[in-house]
C-alpha cells in the first residue's frame, strides 16, 4: 500500500489563486483588525472552534452584517440544543442581501426546458421582490405566517422567497415533481396561509400537469386562504385560484421587516425515507451568518463570480444557492433534466452563462464518468470555469481523478458533506488547500467536528467513528415544527451523546487534515469487529469494472456473525456469472478486507435512491429485517420508487424460506 507521505494531491492552488481567494482576504483582515495571524488553515480552524464568540463576531464585522440592538454578546448561552445567539438583536436576511449592490450587475441567470436564457440585474431583482412583497401584504401575509411554495427552480421562486422573508413570514417549499401525498405530509405540518404553485412543469421533454395535485393539496390543507398559480405550461388556471403574476404591486417600494435573530426564516424537510419527514425550522440570523461564511470562505463566491449548481427546490442546495447571492455572486438557475437532451446540457449552460463554479450531486458526476463524457468535447469553451463542486453522497477517488483528468490543473475540485438539518456543510472545500482524491479538504470554520467511538471518546486520526459536532453552530435548527417540548429534536441528534450533536455519518479525519465520509453510521458494515462504511464497498465494486449500481446491507443472524448481501443492478448486456462474481469479490477483498466479501451477490432491476441520489440502505435493511415498508420508506421520497418493490417482494420470499439464490 502507498504510505501516507507518498500520497500526491490531484490539485494545488497556485500563488495567484491563494492570493485572490476570499479566505486569504479574511485572514488578512483578522491580522489587521484583530491582531490574529495563522500559519496554516488548521490553526485558523482550531481558533474558530475554540473561541466561538470571537470567530462569529469576526464574521459579523467582516461581512458588515446590519444588526439593530446588538447586545454585544454573540453566544449568550452555549448549550445543545437551544444555544442562544445574539439575544435581543434584530436583523434581516433580505436587507443584507441587497446592501450595496450595483443595480446594473447581473444577479440571476436562468433557463429551463421551457424557457430561453434570461438575465436579471440586481436592480430588477430588488424591484421584483419589493413589488411581490407588497402584493403579499395586500393578501394578508405578515410576520410569522407560513407561505408554501410548490414551485420549480426558476426566478419567480427566488423572488417569492425573498419577498416572503422580507415580511418576516416563513417560507416552505417542495419541488413540483413530488406527488400529492408527499407534499401534504410536509405542508400539512406547518398549516400554510398561502400556496404558490405552478400549473405544471417540463422534465426530459415531457410536460407534467400538476393541477390535479394542486386540487388534492387544497382539499387536504384547510389553513389555505389563497392559492396562486403561475402559468408555466400554459394550462387553464383552476377555479378559485388567483394569477401568480398579478400578485405584484407595480412600483411598490422595498419595505423590510427587521426580526429577532431566531425568527423563523424557512422550514426544510428531511427526506422522509425512514418515516414522516421532519419539518426543520431555521432562523434568519443563523442562516445569514452561516451562508455568508460558507459561500465566501469555503466556496470562494465573490461579486465577480457566477455559480451554477444543479438542484431542485426540494433540496437544501437550492437554499445554499440563494445564499451565494449574499456575497454578491451571481447564480444560474436551471429547471429540467441535467442529462436532457444529452449529458452536455449543464456544461453547455456553464459555457453560455460564463459560470465560474459548476456544482451538483455526486451521482450526477459519476453518471457522466461512466458514460465517458468529455466536458471539453465538441469545442466547448469553459475558460471561465475554475471550480467544480459535489455533494449529496460520498464522492469516490475515481470521481476526483476523472474530473481532474478532464478539467486540468486550473480547476479546483471540492466536495462537501453536511445536511438539511443545518443547511450547510460540516466538512468540505477550502480554496487555499490541496485536494486529495477521495477526501474533502477539511472541517468548516466554526464547526467543531470530531470523531467519536460508541462510548463518547474522541478517536485518533485515521480511525473511523461517529461524526460529532461538539459545540453549537448558529444554523442548527430552532426546532422541529410542532415539536413543542423539543423531544423529537433531542431524540434525533442528542440522544446518543447528550449535549453533543451526533449526525449519523461515519467520519474519518486523515493525516493531511482532510475528511472522508464512510456512509451512514446506522448502515455500517461490521464484520468480525472491523467496521466499514458502505461507500468503501461501493468503491471496490466500481474498481472491479462491473459498471454496476450497488446496495449493500449487513443483516443480523442468529449466530451473531451477520449476513452481508450485495445487491447489484447491472448494465444492459452484463450478467452476474462466476467470473464477474470473482472479479467483484477480489476487488472487495483487496480494497476492504476478506471479511467484507459478501455472503451473497444478488441481481436487482434497480437500486432505490432518494431524490438527491443517495442509496437507501437503511430502509432496505429494515424491510429485509421484517419491518412494514410503509413505515420505513416514503415512495414519494425516492427518485425511482418502483425499485423498492423488488426488495419488498424479496423480503417476503426470504420470510417464506425461498430467498433469491446468491
Amino acid at each position: 500500500m502507498t504510505a501516507v507521505f507518498e500520497i500526491e494531491p490531484i490539485w494545488e492552488p497556485d500563488e495567484e489563486r491563494v492570493e485572490r481567494s476570499a479566505l486569504t482576504a479574511y485572514e488578512r483582515w483578522l491580522e489587521a483588525e484583530r491582531g490574529l495571524r495563522f500559519d496554516a488553515y488548521s490553526d485558523l480552524w482550531r481558533w474558530s472552534v475554540t473561541d466561538l464568540e470571537a470567530f462569529w463576531r469576526s464574521v459579523i464585522d467582516y461581512f458588515a452584517v446590519e444588526i439593530e440592538e446588538d447586545p454585544g454578546t454573540v453566544l449568550a448561552a452555549e448549550r445543545m440544543p437551544s444555544a442562544e445567539w445574539l439575544p435581543g438583536a434584530r436583523l434581516s436576511y433580505v436587507r443584507q442581501m441587497f446592501r450595496d449592490r450595483d443595480p446594473e450587475a447581473i444577479a440571476i441567470i436562468s433557463t429551463s426546458e421551457l424557457r430561453p436564457l434570461e438575465r436579471l440585474t440586481w436592480g430588477e431583482l430588488e424591484r421584483a421582490v419589493a413589488e411581490f412583497a407588497a402584493g403579499l401584504r395586500r393578501l394578508g401575509v405578515g410576520r410569522g405566517d407560513r407561505v408554501a411554495a410548490y414551485l420549480p427552480n426558476i426566478p419567480e421562486t427566488a423572488i417569492a422567497f425573498l419577498a416572503v422573508a422580507s415580511l418576516g413570514a416563513v417560507w416552505s417549499c417542495c419541488s413540483p415533481d413530488l406527488g400529492a401525498g408527499s407534499v401534504i405530509d410536509r405542508f400539512g405540518q406547518v398549516e400554510p396561509k398561502l400556496l404558490l404553485t405552478v400549473d405544471g412543469y417540463r422534465y426530459r421533454g415531457r410536460d407534467h400537469d400538476r393541477r390535479d395535485v394542486i386540487a388534492a393539496i387544497r382539499a387536504a390543507l384547510p389553513s389555505l386562504e389563497v392559492v396562486a398559480v403561475l402559468d408555466y405550461l400554459g394550462r387553464e388556471r383552476p377555479a378559485d385560484t388567483i394569477d401568480f403574476a398579478e400578485i405584484s404591486e407595480p412600483d411598490a417600494p422595498m419595505q423590510v421587516v427587521m426580526v429577532p435573530f431566531d425568527h423563523p426564516l424557512w422550514i426544510l424537510y428531511t427526506s422522509g425515507t425512514t418515516g414522516p419527514p421532519k419539518a426543520i425550522v431555521h432562523g434568519h440570523g443563523g442562516i445569514l451568518l452561516e451562508q455568508l461564511k460558507r459561500t465566501a470562505l469555503h466556496v470562494d463566491a465573490k461579486p465577480e463570480e457566477t455559480l451554477l449548481w444543479y438542484t431542485t427546490t426540494g433540496w437544501m442546495m437550492w437554499n445554499f444557492q440563494l445564499g451565494v447571492l449574499l456575497n454578491g455572486c451571481a447564480i444560474v438557475l436551471y429547471d429540467g433534466d441535467p442529462l436532457h437532451p444529452g449529458p452536455e446540457r449543464l456544461w453547455d449552460l456553464a459555457e453560455e452563462s460564463g459560470a465560474t463554479c459548476l456544482g451538483g450531486g455526486s451521482a450526477y458526476f459519476l453518471r457522466l464518468m461512466e458514460a465517458g463524457f468529455e466536458p471539453h468535447g465538441d469545442g466547448r469553451e469553459l475558460a471561465a470555469l475554475h471550480s467544480v463542486g459535489t455533494t449529496g453522497s460520498p464522492f469516490p477517488p475515481e470521481g476526483y481523478d476523472w474530473l481532474a483528468g478532464e478539467l486540468g490543473p486550473g480547476v479546483w475540485i471540492f466536495s462537501g458533506s453536511g445536511g438539511t438539518d443545518v443547511c450547510t456543510s460540516f466538512v468540505g472545500g477550502v480554496p487555499t488547500l490541496p485536494v486529495y482524491a477521495g477526501e474533502m479538504q477539511g472541517p468548516a470554520l466554526g464547526v467543531d467536528v470530531q470523531v467519536w467511538d460508541e462510548m463518547g471518546a474522541e478517536m485518533t486520526v485515521g480511525e473511523v467513528g461517529e461524526m460529532v459536532i461538539a459545540r453549537p453552530m448558529p444554523s442548527m435548527p430552532l426546532g422541529f415544527w410542532g415539536d413543542e417540548d423539543g423531544s423529537r429534536l433531542r431524540d434525533s441528534y442528542f440522544e446518543s451523546y447528550p449535549g453533543f450533536w451526533r449526525h449519523g455519518d461515519w467520519l474519518e479525519m486523515t493525516p493531511r487534515g482532510g475528511a472522508i465520509i464512510h456512509g451512514r453510521s446506522d448502515s455500517t458494515i461490521n464484520r468480525g469487529g472491523i467496521r466499514m462504511g458502505s461507500s468503501e464497498i461501493y468503491r471496490a465494486v466500481a474498481a472491479a469494472g462491473a459498471g454496476s449500481d450497488a446496495l449493500v446491507v449487513d443483516l443480523p443472524s442468529e449466530d451473531g456473525e451477520g449476513r452481508m448481501e450485495l445487491f447489484l443492478s447491472l448494465p444492459d448486456g452484463r450478467v452476474l456469472d462466476d467470473e464477474e462474481r470473482r472479479r467483484i469479490a477480489g476487488a472487495i477483498r483487496e480494497r476492504c478486507s476478506p471479511r467484507h466479501v459478501p455472503d451473497a451477490m444478488i441481481v436487482v432491476p434497480a437500486v432505490p435512491r432518494t431524490l438527491t441520489g443517495k442509496v437507501t440502505e437503511v430502509p432496505v435493511k429494515r424491510i429485509l429485517m421484517g419491518a412494514d415498508p410503509a413505515q420505513v420508506v416514503s415512495r414519494a421520497s425516492l427518485a425511482n420508487p418502483d425499485a423498492i418493490d423488488w426488495f419488498v417482494a424479496y423480503a417476503r420470499r426470504v420470510g417464506a424460506g425461498d430467498p433469491e439464490q446468491g
